[in-house]
């Protein structure tokens, strides 16, 4: 397991975070944009929209990171967590730093009274549901739909 330790992240590791995202953003297929991916990032941590916690190696490298965004679950009249974003280097993938980024989330969307953490991930992307599932996330009976506007 890599020696990882991950915090809060906050505008002062933009520089950092930005190579992070754009690789994240060019996974699911978007063509690389550092403008984007910094305007972006930018502006859910000057807003307080998200939450971004970043995973450093112990020489303090950007190793991954992990996105929440705050919302509500109407049924329960409580908050919750979307866990939107999720991304580790591949040089360091299955060495734990996935498994701690998911750990914090939770913890996190925990220590800020959310009584749920979901996400969402391509139906292809099956080492990331083994993840999930091997730290007790379960699947849903839900079918999600999207409209682009």
């Amino acid at each position: 397991m890599t020696r990882t330790t991950v915090r809060r992240a906050s505008i002062q590791d933009l520089d950092r975070l930005v190579p992070l995202f754009d690789a994240y953003r060019q996974f699911y297929g978007q063509q690389s944009d550092l403008i984007v991916a910094r305007q972006f990032l930018s502006d859910r941590l000057v807003r307080n929209e998200s939450v971004v916690l970043i995973a450093e190696d112990c020489a303090g490298s950007a190793i991954g990171f992990v996105q929440l965004y705050p919302t509500f679950l109407s049924i329960l009249a409580a908050p919750m967590y979307v866990l939107s974003d999720l991304f580790v280097i591949p040089m360091v993938r299955r060495r734990g730093v996935g498994t701690r980024l998911l750990v914090s989330a939770a913890e996190t969307a925990r220590m800020a009274g959310a009584v749920r953490l979901e996400l969402a991930t391509a139906i292809t992307n099956i080492s990331a549901q083994k993840l999930y599932e091997a730290l007790g996330w379960q699947r849903d009976e839900f079918y999600q739909y999207g409209l682009s506007l």
